[in-house]
């Protein structure tokens, strides 16, 4: 079994997919519509956690349900097939010689899966997509061809479950909320609407229509089966069917309709006669209409064979269009591959961080590390309109450094939690800066840090230690000053309050305090004591990297800036008080009192070097603390950083209860914030293979295994060792791995990272996922959690940034390659194509030599044959490149000697 490319847009082939289980695929658009689509058809469709058009499912569902996108053919008026192999006969023979044969062709957000009987003499194709037109459907295009020598009759019917109600009613009232439906069918389809909706949001009229119908150019159905209990009959079931057995079908007629039954898509063809070599094909719509008149107008738009193959191209073409990076490189499957890693971005846009198989939590939305995170990838592929996202998102910032973590569904919205039970994620205050960077460097837009934005307000205060009683939802969710006036910073004061608020919030070790957790969400149970030294790492980093941004202000001309008169008890400073816990957590509460429930409003202009050099003090101040207090030397001499403390305030890393303990998470922010020297680095890669290495399971461990269900550190020990945080192959964290070791110029130590999470990855005998990358790969090495995870954007952003070494410097467009010789091609070639400064650029490489990145760099570049001087330094101008065209590729050559 293998994933085989076709072309250079990701398309995919792949025999007998349904031998692997698990496996689900995307179907969606941009129009709210979230499918999942199994090799079988089975999944579900949804637009929202309380309209599920199909019964929701999680992983284990896809192969214990009897229910799919189930087709019938009733073949010469008495064989039953199932053209997705769902019929009690056909799982039977599915590890034996019998088995039918399917062949599966994907790409981008359509799925074609073909299943051939030579014993009935028929083949079958469907093909599932999504228009990217605006219409609330998924399609299938059912094809059927006579492949024996002589003529048969073929019927076709389909039994597609229509749930069409909330999640939350699959096992709260399921039976009761089915009284609620009113079924109707019409002349091409069967509709649902429920009186009312029984969900969290209490009791309410419902408005939603959901439908299921089919046709052809000259065929509408005959007949309806829109119910689960007729068609199944007594003692069947969805894979053995009742109803089918009847000679001829007795279905409902056109405009009948039946009330408070569980629903069924049951649409019935009249039954043709097909020649030897024939083939006959109906479209099937699926989807969601604010009126039954809406709904059927959308579906019947596509009920013809022509309609669907011309939302198919256009399908295909918008989502090609939308990943708009290329690769190449010296491994062709590596380039398309990379193309799956540049796409998953977008469908967590789209199906938020639930939706799918194996996302069953949450209703919907994203986090707010998401929100960032996925503008990294937006940056590189699409930044037209980041730059106001990312304006938008600062608003989800409270004064006291924390954040909001209900996120509504519009840009900018932030929701206060209603019963005031939110957490403190300590490390939400690193990632806003991280992007922010990038968008500068990408951009060259400095100013961007003096727009400004309101601050997020709710019960919570004090970073999470208290409750405003003065405040209630009535006045509003956003921080007012003294006066009533709701207040607003630049976004550089929201990013100085998250940073040097975090900088005072420390603990008994004097490391910024764990709270609720870190980005490892299952460190969860340390809130009074714990520490993540890893992310007090990322604090230091940001702030001395602000002043760096602090500095070039200063460069441009703009000695001051304006914050918050509150903020100057932030910037005090001087060894005595940062050596001293006591005094940090003072100020930060006397800080916090000071704004618990409004703040003045007033504000003051500091000088722009002065608050440089403060961030800067503190950054030092913090690196060196933790040089000096947090390395850890093994008795058999190993070497790396304890980056946490437990709830019992003790050191959870080194030589603990006769074993080693080491965290990769620990290792990677030590290394990417420049806290570990060069041979602290080369010490911590030599630990991480000894220790953390699973080439088997596609590289680096989250963890050793702790051998202990570890009550005062977190949930993740609770977890079975080699899943998920507890010592699985954790994608997002393996990725940022290498970028560290990139950032270092390790690249040999990094490119080892990354090839071995994609040679595992894209060997689907090991791996059994499509092609992508998951959240994690499991102690058996399957990957899991496939598509929406924040380790695509960080993969993507680093491929191109730090191992092509093709990046925005303050606007300008930089060189800084640390390819290996084997990523070239045959001819010493290797690059990309994407976008910058709107800007259409095919980048060529060449390494005639094949040299290692130490002993290259680069001699020449040409843009469009022309040669460029950039007078030493590897650095395109961007008013250069925004001198070009932009109705053409422009082929920039890069040569390394």
């Amino acid at each position: 079994m293998k994933i085989n490319y076709v072309g250079n847009q990701g398309d995919f082939t792949m025999e007998n997919p349904e031998m692997l289980s698990y496996l689900y695929f995307p179907i969606a658009n941009e129009s709210g519509v979230m499918s999942s689509v199994a090799p079988d058809l089975a999944g579900d469709s949804k637009m929202s956690q309380n309209s599920f058009l199909m019964p929701p499912v999680s992983c284990e569902n896809l192969h214990n349900d009897k229910s799919s996108r189930n087709v019938w053919c009733k073949i010469n008026g008495k064989t039953l097939w199932s053209l997705t192999g769902r019929s009690a006969a056909q799982q039977a023979e599915l590890f034996t010689e019998d088995k039918e044969p399917t062949y599966l062709e994907a790409g981008f957000m359509h799925h074609k899966i073909t299943r051939t009987s030579e014993k009935n003499g028929v083949k079958a194709a469907l093909s599932s997509v999504s228009p990217i037109s605006g219409e609330k459907l998924e399609l299938l295009k059912v094809e059927l061809t006579n492949i024996s020598e002589e003529e048969m009759t073929m019927q076709v019917v389909t039994a597609i479950p229509l749930y069409a109600r909330s999640a939350d009613n699959i096992r709260d009232h399921r039976h009761v909320t089915a009284l609620l439906h009113r079924i109707t069918t019409n002349e091409t389809g069967i509709l649902v609407k429920p009186t009312m909706t029984f969900d969290e949001r209490g009791h309410k009229r419902n408005e939603i229509n959901y439908g299921v119908f089919g046709g052809n150019e000259n065929e509408t159905p005959i007949g309806y089966y829109p119910i689960v209990e007729d068609f199944i009959g007594e003692g069947g079931n969805l894979e053995n069917p009742r109803a089918l057995y009847k000679n001829p079908l007795a279905p409902y007629a056109k405009g009948e309709g039946i009330d408070g039954y569980e629903a069924l898509g049951g649409v019935v063809f009249a039954e043709k006669k097909v020649a030897a070599g024939e083939t006959i094909s109906y479209v099937i719509a699926m989807g969601y209409g604010d009126s039954a008149e809406e709904l059927t107008a959308a579906a019947n738009k596509f009920l013809s064979v022509k309609a669907f193959d011309k939302a198919w191209d256009e399908t295909i073409a918008y989502w090609q269009e939308k990943v708009n990076v290329s690769y190449h490189t010296g491994n062709k499957d590596f380039d398309q591959w990379m193309k799956w890693v540049s796409f998953q971005p977008m469908l967590r846009r789209i199906y938020g961080c639930s939706f799918l198989p194996h996302h069953d939590y949450g209703k919907g939305g994203r986090g707010w590390r998401d929100l960032w995170q996925d503008c990294l990838a937006l940056l590189i592929m699409n930044p037209d309109g980041v730059r106001q996202m990312l304006i938008d998102n600062f608003g989800g910032v409270r004064l006291d450094g924390t954040n909001a973590t209900i996120i509504g569904s519009k840009q900018g919205e932030f929701i206060a939690d209603r019963n005031g039970i939110a957490r403190v994620w300590m490390d939400h205050g690193v990632w806003p800066y991280l992007t922010t960077e990038l968008y500068i460097n990408q951009t060259g837009d400095l100013d961007i840090l003096l727009e400004e934005n309101t601050y997020f307000k709710d019960l919570l205060i004090c970073r999470g230690e208290d409750r405003d009683t003065d405040w209630d939802i009535s006045q509003g969710e956003k921080q007012k000053d003294a006066a009533g006036n709701v207040y607003s910073g630049t976004l550089l004061e929201h990013l100085l309050i998250q940073n040097l608020s975090s900088f005072y919030d420390v603990g008994d070790h004097n490391e910024i305090r764990l709270r609720g957790a870190d980005w490892n969400d299952a460190l969860d149970m340390a809130a009074q004591r714990g520490e993540s030294v890893a992310f007090t790492t990322m604090y230091a980093d940001n702030m001395d990297h602000i002043a760096g941004l602090l500095a070039a202000f200063e460069a441009s001309g703009k000695k001051t800036v304006k914050i918050a008169k509150e903020m100057q008890q932030l910037l005090v400073s001087g060894a005595d008080l940062y050596d001293d816990v006591a005094k940090k957590r003072e100020v930060l509460m006397n800080y916090c009192e000071t704004c618990r429930h409004t703040l003045s409003g007033e504000k003051v202009e500091i000088s722009v070097s002065e608050l440089a050099a403060n961030l800067k003090g503190k950054a030092d101040w913090m690196r060196e603390h933790i040089r000096k207090t947090e390395w850890v030397q093994t008795a058999e001499g190993d070497g790396f950083f304890n980056g946490y403390y437990d709830n019992s305030g003790k050191a959870v890393e080194g030589d603990i209860n006769g074993g080693v303990r080491m965290m990769l998470t620990s290792q990677v922010f030590t290394i990417m914030s420049k806290t570990a020297t060069n041979e602290q680095v080369a010490q911590i890669v030599k630990s991480a293979d000894k220790y953390l290495y699973d080439a088997s399971v596609g590289g680096y461990r989250l963890n050793t295994d702790f051998h202990e269900v570890k009550m005062d550190l977190g949930r993740m020990f609770g977890f079975a060792y080699g899943h998920k945080e507890n010592g699985a192959v954790f994608c997002h964290m393996a990725t940022m791995f290498g970028n560290a070791l990139y950032q270092r110029g390790f690249a040999k130590e990094a490119y080892k990272v990354f090839n071995t999470l994609f040679e595992h990855c894209n060997d689907v005998e090991k791996s059994r996922i499509y092609p992508g990358v998951p959240e994690y790969v499991d102690a058996k090495g399957r990957g899991v959690y496939h598509y929406l995870t924040g380790a695509a954007s960080w993969l993507l952003v680093t491929v191109i940034t730090q191992m092509f070494g093709v990046r925005g410097q303050m606007g300008d467009l930089a060189f800084v390659p640390q390819l290996l010789p084997e990523q070239f091609d045959a001819n010493g070639e290797a690059g990309l194509s994407m976008i910058f400064a709107d800007r259409n650029v095919k980048i060529v490489m060449k390494n005639a030599e094949k040299k290692a990145p130490a002993d290259y760099k680069v001699s020449a570049i040409t843009i469009d044959g022309a040669a460029y001087d950039f007078a030493g330094t590897p650095v395109i101008k961007r008013a250069n490149i925004e001198a070009l065209s932009k109705d053409a590729q422009h082929t920039i050559e890069v040569t390394l000697a």
